[in-house]
């Protein structure tokens, strides 16, 4: 059984709370981190090979190093806690059941990269993850655990809590920044990059809730450790959210060594009602489809990248044999043409085209060129915008029209 880091706690009464943290070993890796050189946390955080677990898969301490060195500046630490992408759900059990993770890891994170004010942006439906977190930050507050000179250190840091209004671009960090200053949640151009210009014009890190609760765990008990439970380019182990037509939908924790098939067949408990797997998307709504005979791969971001995926966010969307693959698609569909924010043309327009092209498709009313159509519009468009937002929509637009191609003209009338 591998080792439980994030949800060693899950199940424990009290888990949110900070006596229980403590019980656990929490906050014992705040007084070493103090006693460190920041420089020294962030290499330790490189050495022990974490990457970003919100999406991009970018080496967290490089990310850390891109701080100007030198600068007078206030700096900020941000967390993503949006967590807006379908079929992901585990910063939401972080949230919940293990706040003090996040706090003590934002605590040493800040520490690495000279920050004394961090904010967290909380995606707007989550009203009891905000209510559970919002509460251990009083609590780490009476406790001396945040404010002036920690624990003697010198040290000052604060932490705001800040709600989202529940829009999708704002996961994106630089759409997210653009929020948090009271703005549209519009993404920025990059470069400059938040690390040199962020969050209010100041140079920023942003890094996810489940990225920063593991690093407590990364200073009390080594970057070897940790880079050794996972891969060759990424340590640790990580979060999956395994939804769909599986026994035992929900949260799994697993090494990032672990395969596709192994987290629906041992870890979830296989197929619902005896079905047939037909397709799995491996790492959240954008992420490349994957069918049922191409599931023996790893799930960290190198191995989903080499088969033609992405590991994302890591939800993991399980779909059985009765599953209807257009009219799975043309639910994507429709939540990027809403979720567009509609800054750049490619996006804004094709994402809506697209939606009403295999719309059509779905009610038999679809034409033979419709096809080659969204394939064209969707590699047209890749490459083209701010973000990042249409290049994952593209994702599922052209791997599952290619992968599942007879089942959209099987759809479409012989005269049309």
């Amino acid at each position: 059984m591998a080792e439980k880091i994030f949800t060693r706690n899950f199940d424990r009464p009290g888990s949110h709370t900070l006596a229980v943290y403590r019980e656990t070993g929490g906050y014992t890796a705040l007084p070493k981190a103090l006693q460190m050189e920041p420089t020294a946390i962030t290499e330790e955080v490189k050495k022990s090979n974490l990457r970003g677990l919100g999406g991009a898969a970018f080496p967290t301490g490089v990310k850390w190093s891109f701080i100007p060195k030198g600068s007078t500046a206030p700096k900020y630490l941000v967390i993503n806690a949006d967590e807006g992408e379908p079929g992901t759900f585990k910063d939401r059990y972080l949230l919940e059941r293990d706040p003090h993770a996040l706090i003590e890891g934002m605590i040493i994170a800040s520490r690495a990269i000279d920050s004394h004010l961090g904010f967290v942006y909380i995606r707007g439906e989550y009203v009891k993850p905000w209510q559970i977190f919002r509460d251990a930050v009083k609590e780490a507050y009476e406790a001396g655990l945040l404010g002036k000179n920690l624990q003697g250190s010198g040290f000052d840091f604060d932490i705001v809590v800040h709600r989202g209004a529940g829009a999708y671009i704002c996961g994106e960090e630089t759409g997210l920044l653009s929020s948090l200053e009271g703005k549209k949640g519009w993404p920025k151009i990059k470069p400059p990059f938040p690390a040199v210009k962020g969050a209010f014009g100041h140079p920023t890190i942003v890094n996810n809730v489940e990225t920063i609760a593991a690093v407590p765990h990364i200073i009390n008990r080594g970057a070897e450790w940790f880079a050794g439970l996972g891969t060759k380019t990424q340590g640790g182990t990580r979060l999956y959210s395994v939804s769909g037509h599986v026994v035992r939908p929900g949260v799994v924790e697993a090494p990032v060594s672990v395969t596709l098939r192994s987290l629906i067949y041992d870890h979830s408990g296989g197929m619902r009602d005896g079905r047939r797997l037909k397709a799995v998307v491996p790492g959240g709504s954008s992420a490349p489809i994957l069918t049922a005979d191409e599931i023996d791969v790893t799930m960290d971001a190198d191995g989903l990248k080499e088969a033609g995926s992405m590991i994302g966010s890591a939800g993991v969307i399980v779909m059985d044999e009765t599953v209807s693959i257009p009219e799975a698609l043309m639910v994507v569909a429709r939540f990027y043409a809403h979720e567009s924010c509609g800054q750049c043309t490619p996006c804004r327009e094709s994402t809506g085209w697209i939606y009403k092209i295999t719309h059509r498709i779905v009610e038999g009313k679809g034409r033979k060129e419709d096809l080659d159509t969204i394939l064209d519009v969707s590699k047209r468009g890749a490459g083209t915008t701010i973000c990042a937002f249409y290049d994952g929509a593209v994702g599922p637009y052209v791997s599952y029209i290619e992968k599942f191609r007879g089942e959209f003209e099987a759809l479409i009338p012989h005269d049309a």
